[in-house]
C-alpha cells in the first residue's frame, strides 16, 4: 500500500472516529432526557437505534440545512416518521443550536414543548408525527414540491415496525412511479416493536423487493458508521437515475446502549441507572478520542499529517467540537452550545390573480361545482403557490383539469390512496402553498386528518409564542374538497354516502366545515380561501348541476348564514345547507300557497350569532338537512343552557333515527332519498304545516 493511499484511508477513519465521538455526545444528551423527563420515561430502544442514521445525516456532510432559518426555502428537509425516536433527534437539534440544551430537561410535561412525539411547536420540525408511517408520505410530498420550485433533497427515517401500517406503502408505490430521485428513506430495521422489543410480531424480511417499486435499495449494517455514510453519500453525490433511494439500516433496538436495559421500547429511568449508563458512555467516548489520537499518529509524513489535522479541525468545527492536538494529547471536547435558530420571516399567503378572468355565472343557467372549480382554477393556479391532489376522482372535483391546465406538476393524482393524498397536501401547505386535496366525503382518513390538525395547532402555537420559531403565514392553508356529500352520491351504496362526515370531522380541532350550495357560492368560497391564512377547510360541494341563487357580488364569510328569502311577517324559518337549500326554497313556495310566509336561511357554516337571533325570533325554526344533523348539532351546542328558548320552537328534519341515533343510508335515486327521509319540498312543507297547526 502506498503512503498516499494509506494516509487517505487514515483520513477517512479519522473522520468516522469524529462521528463516533459525536455519537457519544448525542447518546449522553438522550440519557439526560430520560433522567430528567417528568415521567422519567423515554422511548430509548428506537431512539438509540436511530442515532447512527441521524448523526450520519446531520454531521456526515449529507444534509444541506440552515439551523438559523429552518423554514428557509431551498434547503434539504428531514422528516422523522418514527416519532418515537424524538429524543435522539432532539439531542441532535439541541447540539446544533435549533433550541437551547435546557429544553432537553423536564421534557414530556405540560410546560415543555419537547413531547413524546415531535411536532412543529419544536423548532426545525415541519410536521407532527407519531401515528405511524405518515411521515414517509409527508416526506414524499416535500420531494414532489422540490420538483415544482427550488430543488432540494428530502430524507425520512422510518422504522420496520411502522411498515406494518399500510400508509407508507402508498408512498413507496407513488414515489417510485413519480421517479422521485431526490427522496431518500432510511428504514431503522431494529427488529423490534412495542409489544416485543426483541422481535417483530411478524417478519419484515424481503424489503429489498422495494426495488420492484422503482427504488434503489441499499442494505447496510447500521451498527457502524461507514456503511450508513457510504450509502448516504451514494444517494447524495452519486449519479441520479430517476429512482428514489431506500437505505435499510439493519440494527437492534437500543443499539449503541451499553446496558441490556436500553433495548426496551419505552423504559423508565432511575437516577442510578441513568448515571451508570452515562458513566459507561463517557468511558467509551474517552476510548474513541484515544483511538482518534492513534489514527493521527499513524499518518506518514509531517506535511501529510499537518494536512490531515487541518482537515480534521475543519470537520470537528462543523460538528461543534472544541478540537485541539498537541504532541501529547488530542482533545475533542463538546463545544459551547448556543441557539442559532431565529424566527422565520413572515409569509404573504394571499394568492394573486386577475379577478376579471374568473368565470361569470349566468343566473338563468345551472352549473356543477366541478365546472366552476375547473374554470376558476385555470385562473387561480397561475399563482405558482396553488396546487391540488386527487385520489382517482378528479373528474368530480374539477381540480386536476383546472390546476393541470396551468402546470401539471402541481396537479397530482395519487390514485386510490387517500391517506397519501392528504399527507402530500400537508407537505405542500407546510412549504407555503395553498393546497387542495379531494375525494368522496366518506373517504378522508380520520387518523391522517387528526394528525394534520395537530400539526396546524402546533404551528399556530409556534407563531403565537414569544420565542417561537415561526411567523405569520406559516400555518397550513389546506382545503379538503369533499365531493358527493349528503344525498349527492345517490345510488353508490352506504359506504359511499356522505351523511355523517361533517359531524365526525366537525369534532376535529381547527377544521372549518363548509357545506356549499349555489355555484356562485362555491366561487366566492374559493376566492375567500385564496385570501390566505384560512387554515384547514373541509369544503363539501354538490356533485350535480344546480341553479345560481346568489348574486355575482356575493362575498362569503366563514361563520355566517345567508337569507335567500325573508319575507315580512314570516312565521317559519327553514334552515339548510348544500342541496337542501333548493328543497327549502321550493318548500317555502308551497307554504306560501297555503298562506304561510317562510324565510329560507342558507347556513354553509355554523353561525352562532344568527342561531341566537333565531332562538329569540318567535318563529318556528325548521332545520332540514340531508345528513345526520350537523346544523342541528350546531344549534344544540350554541343554545345549550339557554333559559329562554321556547319549547317546540325547533324542528329538526334529518337522517337520524326516530330515537335520535345516527345511521347510514343506502342506494337510491336522489328523489327516492328525499321521499324516504321526508326531505322533499312537499314533505318539508307538510311537516311544517302540521307543526304550525300544533302551535
Amino acid at each position: 500500500m502506498t503512503d498516499q493511499l494509506k494516509n487517505t484511508r487514515l483520513a477517512e477513519r479519522a473522520f468516522l472516529k469524529l462521528l463516533e465521538i459525536k455519537d457519544s455526545d448525542i447518546r449522553l444528551l438522550t440519557i439526560l432526557q430520560g433522567k430528567t423527563a417528568v415521567d422519567k420515561g423515554i422511548h430509548i430502544g428506537g431512539a438509540f437505534s436511530a442515532v447512527i442514521p441521524l448523526v450520519s445525516l446531520y454531521y456526515g456532510g449529507i444534509l444541506n440545512y440552515n439551523a438559523a432559518q429552518p423554514a428557509q426555502e431551498g434547503q434539504d428537509l428531514f422528516v422523522l416518521s418514527k416519532g418515537h425516536a424524538i429524543a435522539a433527534l432532539a439531542s441532535v437539534y439541541a447540539d446544533l443550536g435549533f433550541f437551547p440544551e435546557s429544553l432537553l430537561r423536564a421534557s414530556r410535561g405540560y410546560n415543555s414543548i419537547l413531547n413524546g412525539h415531535p411536532g412543529p411547536i419544536l423548532p426545525g420540525i415541519h410536521t407532527a408525527t407519531g401515528p405511524l408511517g405518515q411521515g414517509v408520505c409527508v416526506a414524499e410530498g416535500f420531494a414532489l414540491a422540490a420538483q415544482c420550485g427550488k430543488s432540494f433533497d428530502v430524507f425520512a427515517l422510518t422504522g420496520d415496525g411502522e411498515l406494518q401500517e399500510g400508509i407508507p406503502w402508498e408512498a413507496f408505490m407513488f414515489a417510485g412511479a413519480k421517479r422521485l430521485d431526490n427522496l431518500c428513506v432510511l428504514i431503522d430495521k431494529n427488529n423490534g416493536q412495542l409489544d416485543n422489543p426483541k422481535n417483530l410480531l411478524y417478519p419484515m424480511g424481503g424489503l429489498e423487493a422495494l426495488e420492484h417499486f422503482g427504488w434503489n435499495v441499499f442494505m447496510v449494517d447500521a451498527t457502524r458508521y461507514e456503511p450508513v455514510l457510504n450509502a448516504l453519500r451514494e444517494f447524495k453525490y452519486g449519479q441520479r437515475d430517476g429512482h428514489p433511494t431506500l437505505i435499510i439500516c439493519d440494527s437492534r433496538k437500543g443499539s449503541g446502549g451499553l446496558s441490556s436495559f436500553m433495548g426496551g421500547h419505552k423504559v423508565d429511568f432511575t437516577d442510578a441507572f441513568a448515571d451508570q449508563e452515562a458513566g459507561e458512555q463517557e468511558k467509551l467516548r474517552a476510548i474513541r478520542v484515544g483511538e482518534l489520537a492513534a489514527i493521527i499518529s499513524a499518518v506518514e509524513g509531517e506535511e501529510e499529517r499537518e494536512a490531515l489535522l487541518a482537515e480534521l479541525a475543519a470537520s470537528a468545527g462543523r460538528m461543534g467540537f472544541d478540537f485541539s492536538v498537541t504532541a501529547q494529547t488530542v482533545s475533542a471536547a463538546p463545544g459551547k452550545r448556543s441557539v442559532k435558530t431565529k424566527r422565520a420571516a413572515a409569509r404573504d399567503k394571499k394568492i394573486a390573480y386577475n379577478a376579471d378572468k374568473l368565470p361569470v355565472l349566468d343566473t338563468a343557467k345551472k352549473y356543477s361545482a366541478q365546472e366552476v372549480i375547473t374554470s376558476a382554477m385555470k385562473v387561480l393556479a397561475l399563482d405558482s403557490r396553488v396546487m391540488s391532489v386527487d385520489a382517482d376522482l378528479a373528474g368530480i372535483s374539477g381540480l386536476e383539469a383546472g390546476v393541470g391546465y396551468v402546470d401539471r406538476r402541481r396537479a397530482l393524482n395519487v390514485g386510490i390512496a387517500e391517506a397519501n393524498m392528504m399527507c402530500i397536501g400537508e407537505a405542500f401547505a407546510a412549504l407555503g402553498y395553498n393546497a387542495w386535496v379531494s375525494t368522496f366525503a366518506p373517504f378522508f382518513d380520520w387518523k391522517v386528518l387528526r394528525r394534520i390538525a395537530v400539526s396546524q395547532q402546533e404551528r399556530l402555537e409556534a407563531i403565537e409564542a414569544k420565542d417561537g420559531w415561526l411567523s405569520g403565514g406559516h400555518g397550513l392553508d389546506l382545503t379538503f374538497l369533499s365531493t358527493a356529500p349528503n344525498f349527492e352520491t345517490k345510488t353508490n351504496g352506504a359506504t359511499h354516502m356522505g351523511n355523517d362526515d361533517s359531524l365526525v370531522y366537525g369534532e376535529i380541532a381547527h377544521l372549518k366545515i363548509i357545506d356549499a350550495s349555489c355555484p356562485q357560492q362555491v366561487l366566492s368560497i374559493m376566492k375567500w380561501i385564496m385570501e390566505g391564512n384560512r387554515g384547514l377547510v373541509y369544503l363539501r360541494i354538490l356533485r350535480g348541476s344546480a341553479p345560481v341563487v346568489y348574486p355575482k357580488d356575493f362575498r362569503f364569510e366563514f361563520g355566517k348564514g345567508y337569507y335567500l328569502a325573508n319575507p315580512s311577517g314570516a312565521q317559519v324559518c327553514i334552515v339548510s345547507s348544500g342541496h337542501g337549500v333548493y328543497e327549502a326554497l321550493e318548500a317555502a313556495k308551497i307554504l306560501g300557497g297555503n298562506g304561510i310566509q317562510s324565510a329560507v336561511l342558507d347556513m354553509p357554516s355554523c353561525d352562532p350569532v344568527l342561531i341566537e337571533e333565531l332562538a329569540g325570533s318567535g318563529k318556528k325554526i325548521v332545520i332540514a338537512e340531508q345528513n345526520n344533523g350537523y346544523l342541528w348539532n350546531c344549534f344544540r351546542k350554541t343554545l345549550f343552557g339557554r333559559k329562554n328558548t321556547p319549547a317546540g320552537a325547533f324542528v329538526p328534519i334529518n337522517l337520524l333515527a326516530e330515537d335520535g341515533s345516527p345511521r347510514f343510508i343506502h342506494s337510491a335515486t336522489y328523489e327516492e332519498l328525499l321521499e324516504h327521509y321526508g326531505l322533499s319540498p312537499q314533505l318539508i312543507a307538510e311537516r311544517i304545516l302540521n307543526e304550525v297547526k300544533k302551535s
